[in-house]
């Protein structure tokens, strides 16, 4: 099993999460976050001065599934969510070693 966290543009999160259903996945954590990468941020006016903002509002998504289904998800996430400017975010795959369902003590693959 792996675990993808993908971090989006907030407004690409209603086009990725359709598109997962689709798909067929219907477990995920989304959470806003901020951060930067080669976008270093962006300079806004207020009040007629320049104000630099360094951590940029981005959505990150959390889903735990096969191994079999990670390269089409990363597709269908990139896919979905890239708009072709800098700041479209990244996709990150870890390798999960054990995932319980609290409700019913089920165990990996039954789990999710």
């Amino acid at each position: 099993m792996k675990k993808i966290e993908a971090i989006i543009r907030p407004e690409k999160l209603d086009e990725v999460k359709s598109a997962l259903k689709v798909f067929g996945i219907y477990g995920m954590t989304v959470s806003q976050v901020a951060g930067c990468g080669m976008q270093h941020g962006k300079i806004e006016m207020y009040r007629g001065q320049e104000i630099k903002i360094d951590l940029l509002p981005k959505v990150k998504i959390e889903i735990v599934l096969l191994d079999e289904q990670v390269e089409q998800v990363i597709d269908l996430i990139c896919e979905k969510a890239k708009t072709g400017e800098i700041g479209d975010g990244k996709i990150f795959v870890y390798p999960v070693e054990t995932v319980v369902r609290i409700r019913t003590w089920e165990r990996n693959e039954n789990a999710l």
